[in-house]
């Protein structure tokens, strides 16, 4: 059997854990591995300093190497170094899902047309087997909804708020400490990281292009421990969720925020920075995909996982283009719907004056706008002579309830809105 040459293009935390899977492997060579600084001290077991490179190009230009692997992330220069290795017919394997949500289209219809093809199991929940999936054993069915929990640094903050009744900040900053967030930690607290995975996920299994633009984000920075205790006195926990759907009228809803989620959910069971990946679709029904979703050994089980199916067909067949089920022909645009069009449940924290009637003006708002009131509660008062209320309501309209929020906060009797939360059963 032919030996299979690969170049890895980043050897940070993944990329050092595929390297370490892939010494088990000798009909797998490593070429070549570009790294930002060659000169930086590496404690690495038996890496041979030589195959090192600053410049990347030298991996996408070397004859040599059949298959280039980036784990270096971000997209610049990442998307041109994959477009140039494409060019060069070489086959990708990537866990880039920033990459793929903003360039996708254009680097697989540039695959397709070199007859390359582009593996990125690991991109979008570590070491969770989701893409290749849906693209073969699942390919049968019609999948038509999504929900997840995509980011483990925020399941583990929620879940720290949750169990030890902490702030945001010091559950943020245990997170830190033990390696969970980074030290900025924007692209994971505020949405950013799931909504990419979200992009990619749903494009497959919708089989329609999805905007990352068009995908409503809000990350998890304005839940205090008041909402997690309220949620949890009302039976539910607190989740950022990533949610997909296809509409009855073929129109696509697809979002990442925080959700209230019933405790007898599956997803509200979900914790510290484990993820998990819910499907519904005809004829299978409902399936559940859970495990860790990063971390440089789920990651790198991914990666090789997809670097021995290339190889196995490689081996296996002269066809330059291996893999069919695995090419990615996404040619229509989904037509994905604003928010404000979406329908939810609506978990609403206020704070109001302790004066009579201020719960019909909060009554009266909600039904001026077509909004029911499922549950109102008032949590108290508080030594200002505020009172802090609660309210789940019925499935309304985004564009209702905003316009509820605007006549609320206008009001005599309202301090201010202290949340607004959707609801998941």
């Amino acid at each position: 059997m032919k030996k299979l040459k690969v170049g890895i293009i980043g050897l940070g935390t993944v990329g050092t854990g595929v390297f370490n899977v892939l010494q088990e492997y000798n009909d797998i060579e490593i070429v070549k591995i570009a790294v930002k600084n060659i000169n930086k001290p590496r404690n690495i077991k038996n890496l041979n300093s030589n195959i090192l490179t600053d410049n990347a190009f030298e991996i996408v230009n070397n004859h040599e190497i059949d298959v280039v692997i980036e784990v270096a992330g971000g997209v610049n220069p990442a998307v041109d170094i994959l477009k140039a290795a494409i060019l060069n017919k070489k086959h990708i394997v990537t866990a880039n899902k920033e990459l793929l949500a903003k360039y996708g289209s254009e680097l697989f219809k540039l695959a397709r047309e070199n007859n390359v093809i582009i593996l990125y199991e690991a991109a979008v929940a570590g070491g969770i087997p989701i893409i290749m999936p849906i693209k073969t054993i699942l390919c049968a069915n019609k999948i038509t909804k999504i929900a997840a929990i995509l980011n483990g640094t925020t399941n583990y903050i929620l879940t720290k708020m949750a169990e030890k009744e902490l702030s945001y900040e010091t559950a943020l900053k245990q997170a830190q400490e033990l390696g969970y967030a980074e030290t900025d930690p924007t692209g994971d607290v505020e949405g950013f990281d799931a909504a990419y995975k979200l992009a990619v996920l749903s494009t497959i299994s919708f089989n329609k292009k999805i905007d990352i633009k068009k995908i409503y984000r809000e990350g998890i920075t304005k839940i205090t421990a008041q909402d997690i205790k309220s949620a949890k006195e009302l039976g539910y926990r607190i989740k950022l969720i990533a949610m997909g759907q296809v509409l009855e009228d073929g129109k696509i809803d697809v979002r990442v925020h925080p959700m209230l989620v019933s405790k007898k959910h599956l997803l509200a069971k979900i914790d510290n920075a484990t993820n998990s990946i819910m499907l519904t679709g005809y004829p299978v029904g409902n399936l559940v995909f859970t495990g860790a979703g990063a971390g440089a050994e789920p990651t790198a089980s991914s990666v090789v996982g997809d670097i021995l199916v290339l190889k196995a067909n490689l081996n296996a067949s002269d066809n330059p283009n291996p893999l069919p089920q695995a090419i990615c022909n996404h040619n229509e645009r989904a037509n994905q719907i604003d928010i404000g069009d979406t329908y939810n449940e609506y978990y609403l924290s206020i704070t109001a004056s302790n004066s009579p009637g201020v719960i019909g003006i909060i009554g009266t708002i909600c039904g001026k706008n077509n909004i029911n009131i499922s549950t109102i509660m008032q949590k108290g008062i508080n030594t200002d002579n505020t009172a802090e209320i609660v309210v789940i309501t019925e499935k309304s309209k985004e564009s209702d309830v905003q316009n509820a929020l605007n006549e609320l906060i206008k009001s005599d009797s309202i301090q201010k809105i202290d949340n607004l939360l959707r609801v998941m059963n």
